[in-house]
């Protein structure tokens, strides 16, 4: 199997680099292509720099499209007349439908989402095929995706949310956990680095506890918040004023994600 990715930014550099560090795939079996070559000088051992899309296209079973929505028209059809038969491609931009892309496209298309956890080979990674793809590729893909975390076939219609879940999220803990800490701060004379720590690793360590012991939200409340007690305090306010603040932040975010999607779909 040849793996092609198209476009070498943050997101096709960091595939490149799971699948060499993964030794799922032979030396050679990973092609890559950029606008700019110059940046194809940083490729890692095992991978190979093509001079264009076309000589990728050519050869790969599986073609990753690291592109923004602007530049996949042009990349789609710039390689529809050498692609390799049977070969899949996979569009790392979940705004655009398959609907849109098979007006451009022929044949297998999935759509992946990474996290930005998968750095530390814990993305939960969101996929979704076409009506072209096969038990058979869906295999190969998850085979190779799963070096870097866990994989979740959603419809795709349920992209959206499910990326506010896995590939939002985190900047939406990292946010919440912010305010925490300054909120935090304003009470101790304990430094900020070690308040954010304290705070980070008390997080982390209850969803590992909550995960192992298929532990739910209320047991987790229960079992820390005793009657009448200092955290059933801080409890409360939460279960009062916080509903509020997450509704908002669904309603904006996907509200928002109609839009980018829509923007998505006029470009190409």
């Amino acid at each position: 199997m040849k793996v092609g990715i198209i476009g070498y930014g943050s997101m096709g550099s960091m595939l490149a680099g799971k699948f060499i560090a993964s030794g799922k795939l032979k030396d050679g079996s990973i092609l890559v292509s950029n606008r700019t070559k110059e940046k194809l000088s940083t490729l890692p051992d095992g991978a190979l720099a093509c001079s264009n899309n076309n000589e990728l296209a050519a050869q790969a079973d599986i073609i990753f499209l690291c592109a923004k929505p602007g530049d996949m028209r042009e990349i789609i059809e710039e390689i529809r007349p050498v692609r390799k038969q049977g070969s899949m491609l996979v569009s790392l931009n979940g705004s655009i439908s398959f609907a849109t892309l098979e007006k451009i496209a022929d044949g297998k298309i999935a759509k992946v989402i990474p996290s930005v956890t998968a750095e530390i080979n814990r993305s939960q990674t969101l996929i979704c095929y076409n009506r072209h793809v096969e038990k058979k590729d869906k295999a190969q893909l998850e085979y190779l995706l799963a070096c870097i975390g866990e994989i979740i076939e959603l419809p795709e219609h349920e992209m959206g949310m499910g990326s506010e879940l896995v590939s939002c999220m985190p900047g939406f803990i990292a946010s919440m956990m912010d305010v925490i800490c300054h909120s935090a701060e304003k009470h101790t004379e304990i430094l900020p680095g070690q308040v954010a720590r304290m705070a980070l690793k008390t997080m982390t360590a209850t969803g590992e506890l909550m995960l192992k012991n298929n532990t739910s939200f209320e047991e987790i409340i229960t079992r820390v918040a005793t009657r009448g007690g200092i955290t059933e305090e801080g409890i409360r306010v939460i279960y009062e004023q916080f509903p509020a603040v997450a509704d908002q932040m669904f309603g904006k975010t996907l509200e928002k994600r109609k839009q980018t999607a829509k923007a998505a779909e006029e470009m190409v």
